[in-house]
């Protein structure tokens, strides 16, 4: 699946850190019932890749990826636990080809134009736009559109769902990303309806 379709499979892609390996499939199978089919299990603890794994298992009919890629080993890892596709905060060339050499769709993040141009030159037309605030937001977008007129974007970092709206009618955004529909505590306390309620609105957006 080419990460042009796995972008245009959802409005928004939870990005989710899991602490333990026991609330992956719970918390998946929640979203994934409200209508929301695209996962990002980020790699920031060291349940992410077991999590991966249970997930993917246990709900194949979701896309499910990992994000917080920042080393090229990273890729064949997700790519045995399950995981179909792949995102970074950031770009980094290494890591681009990394991802090919693993057979991972790859969403780079970007937040110049040095470093969407950067992306453009190399064949690269979607990217995570990270962090979305910081960087300008909507403006931001605004501004990168005419430039590079193929590129599109999945905005990640400070998003809400007031603004949510806001980024979704730009021309060059494909989706949004981010914690919308899990909150720390939610998850933590294993509320899975409240989280289940969150994911309803967000697949509304």
């Amino acid at each position: 699946m080419a990460i042009e379709t796995v972008l245009a499979s959802t409005r928004f892609i939870p990005v989710l850190t899991i602490e333990r390996t026991e609330d992956a499939e719970p918390l998946c199978e929640t979203l994934l019932g409200a209508g929301l089919p695209v996962l990002e299990i980020t790699l920031r603890t060291t349940a992410a890749l077991a999590a991966v794994e249970a997930a993917a298992r246990a709900l194949p009919e979701a896309i499910i990826g990992v994000g917080t890629v920042l080393d090229a080993a990273d890729f064949a890892r997700a790519r045995d636990a399950g995981a179909r596709f792949a995102v970074s905060p950031g770009l980094n060339m290494d890591l681009v080809d990394a991802a090919e050499d693993a057979g991972m769709d790859y969403l780079p993040g970007i937040e110049t134009s040095s470093e969407a141009m950067a992306a453009y030159r190399e064949g690269m037309r979607s990217l995570k736009f990270f962090p979305a605030k910081a960087a300008g937001g909507v403006h931001g977008l605004k501004q990168l559109a005419p430039l590079y007129p193929g590129l599109m974007f999945c905005p990640t970092g400070g998003i809400t769902f007031d603004d949510a709206p806001d980024f979704l009618a730009e021309a060059n955004v494909a989706c949004i990303g981010g914690g919308l529909a899990t909150p720390a505590k939610l998850v933590a306390d294993r509320n899975w309806d409240g989280i289940a309620d969150l994911a309803r609105r967000a697949a509304a957006l």
